[in-house]
């Protein structure tokens, strides 16, 4: 069973981040967004069943939740922390392999995509993680970076302005013409 160490409030203010103890997974990464998605899952389709969740993202010792901004949470965490206490360790989980590339984006011979997917590992992805979130690159249509926001970063209004014009700056270290959409 997971123990919460802590919870932590993430940029997002419909988002909290609860740090464990002891690891869920060993790196891999879950990220659902409605409740047909988690369906399989134990944790995240429990999260799911509680009023007012929208969002469920967890990797190693985080596990982020976020909320319709309808809850006051005070009373959404009561409900949260028992399902995630409960958690039994998911050592044995496959990768998925698109929850940072999609398969049209893992599938292209652009070039372009695999410097930007680099970039975003070293110097993108590390830091959403520690507000709580992640992002998917979905593909790049031309000039047109499509990328998706996951856990608190879907929802947050920082997501979608500065950490999207951040992104955008250096992607255009890689070509000057790419603008990057959030989708």
């Amino acid at each position: 069973m997971a123990k919460i160490k802590e919870i932590e409030r993430t940029p997002n203010p419909d988002a909290m981040r609860f740090v464990l103890d002891e690891p869920l997974t060993n790196g891999v990464t879950r990220s659902f967004e409605n409740d047909a998605e988690a369906e399989g899952d134990p944790l995240a389709s429990a999260l799911f069943a509680i009023e007012n969740v929208i969002n469920v993202y967890y990797v190693d010792k985080y596990v982020t939740v976020t909320q319709d901004g309808e809850a006051v949470w005070s009373e959404l965490l009561r409900k949260l922390a028992p399902p995630i206490r409960e958690a039994e360790p998911m050592t044995d989980l496959e990768d998925d392999s698109e929850v940072h590339v999609s398969k049209e984006a893992q599938e292209s011979n652009d070039p372009r995509l695999l410097e930007i997917n680099r970039m975003l590992d070293e110097q993108v992805r590390p830091y959403l993680l520690a507000d709580g979130g992640g992002l998917k690159v979905l593909g790049l249509d031309g000039n047109r970076l499509k990328v998706h926001y996951q856990g608190a970063c879907g929802t947050c209004p920082t997501a979608t302005t500065g950490t999207l014009y951040a992104i955008e700056s250096m992607v255009k270290r890689i070509d000057p013409e790419i603008q990057v959409i959030s989708v």
